[in-house]
């Protein structure tokens, strides 16, 4: 691919939670694009040395790192990671993030807190982490993925539901703050997509979900990495503070 086709060479992404689904395809994708690509995970070391593989395979540089972005350290060492073998970061990319699936009455507060500060408290220190360098630049892309149930509302996914629709108003807020420096916050709002948090659907749900899905399909992790590499680059400048939610029509 040359570089009219690489319209992120030069330019650093963070993607957190990238070691598989959603993440995995994103960090690919802006690989694609040109980009060198940090590739956080917890605890899948392997994966996301396949993913890092798979970056580099695509023509950019790319380096696994370890971290739990809930926690700040973690989070510094992340960025400082990524700044010192791959560049200051342009590009971040909130991915990482935990399910939850109980009604209200069933959710302990534990179990409350755990998704606030997965989905919630990380993209809020991972964004405040990497905003010096792109403040110094006058230039970077913030994409926070939300979900269709942080629009919506999910039955049966209160906690899940709140931690994303706060993240959405995390974005818009944030846009308006960052907007003088150059930098833009936007979210991405996946429908239903075919990753591991389906595992627990069985083939009849899939085919009832896919059927009430007006394009008469779930989504793919590629679907949803489109539509971010589209948000990463320069020529989107004057997107900001929007909800973008590729979800077949499911949610409108």
């Amino acid at each position: 691919m040359n570089e009219i086709h690489r319209p992120l060479a030069g330019q650093v992404a963070i993607v957190t939670g990238a070691s598989r689904g959603i993440g995995r395809a994103i960090a690919k994708e802006l690989a694609r694009l040109g980009a060198a690509v940090a590739v956080n995970y917890i605890y899948s070391k392997e994966y996301a040395e396949e993913v890092a593989a798979g970056c580099e395979a695509a023509g950019g540089k790319s380096l696994p790192v370890q971290a739990d972005v809930t926690k700040p350290e973690d989070v510094s060492r992340l960025v400082e990671t990524t700044s010192l073998y791959l560049g200051n970061p342009d590009i971040l990319v909130n991915n990482a993030g935990v399910a939850s699936h109980s009604l209200l009455l069933d959710t302990t507060e534990y179990e409350w807190d755990q998704v606030m500060s997965a989905n919630l408290k990380a993209p809020f220190l991972c964004t405040k982490a990497v905003l010096p360098h792109m403040i110094r630049k006058k230039y970077g892309r913030i994409i926070n993925m939300s979900s269709i149930w942080g629009i919506a509302g999910g039955s049966g996914e209160v906690a899940y539901s709140a931690a994303k629709g706060g993240l959405i108003s995390f974005t818009k807020a944030l846009a308006k703050e960052m907007g003088p420096s150059g930098i833009t916050v936007n979210a991405v709002a996946p429908g239903v997509v075919e990753t591991d948090m389906l595992a627990q659907l069985t083939q009849e749900d899939r085919r009832m979900l896919s059927e009430e899905t007006p394009v008469g399909r779930l989504g793919t992790p590629e679907d949803i990495a489109g539509v971010v590499g589209f948000l990463a680059l320069p020529s989107s400048g004057f997107i900001t503070g929007q909800v973008i939610s590729p979800n077949g029509g499911f949610v409108t």
